[in-house]
């Protein structure tokens, strides 16, 4: 599961399937719905939140957003709980490392999305985050 921190724009067609599904699922854990992944390290700073079902509702508007400017159909009944959530903070040290991790995905898979993401000079991020300094986030699986 790879719920990233980063605008979903980065994401090329694998990578924003795979975040639309793997919320949804962390709605599913979140909502107490599913039995897999419930200790899952991604989930922790949405289990941190007031409100967590808001949080993730907010982190799958965003992926919804993004979708629908692509022209994608994602459906947005799925989404749990339209509610207005808080920003999350996400240090420097996480948003570098998931676009490191991000560009080397995409220099796997798609050349062409690599070559328009990789010159990008500022890390934006997924609406629902706010960057702060900071090492890579502690329940990140460094590799």
């Amino acid at each position: 599961m790879r719920l990233w921190s980063l605008h979903p724009k980065f994401l090329d067609r694998q990578g924003l399937l795979a975040v639309w599904r793997e919320g949804l699922l962390a709605q599913r854990v979140l909502q107490e719905k599913t039995k897999g992944y419930r200790n899952h390290p991604q989930l922790q700073r949405f289990r941190e939140q007031k409100d967590p079902l808001a949080a993730i509702s907010a982190y799958l508007i965003g992926i919804h957003a993004e979708s629908v400017i692509r022209g994608y159909r994602f459906d947005r009944r799925k989404i749990a709980s339209p509610k207005k959530a808080l920003k999350i903070k996400v240090s420097a040290g996480q948003t570098d490392y998931e676009f490191k991790h991000l560009l080397k995905k995409l220099g796997q898979r798609k050349q062409k999305k690599y070559l328009t993401v990789g010159p990008e000079k500022r890390i934006q991020l997924h609406p629902l985050f706010k960057k702060i300094l900071g090492p890579v986030e502690s329940w990140e699986r460094v590799k």
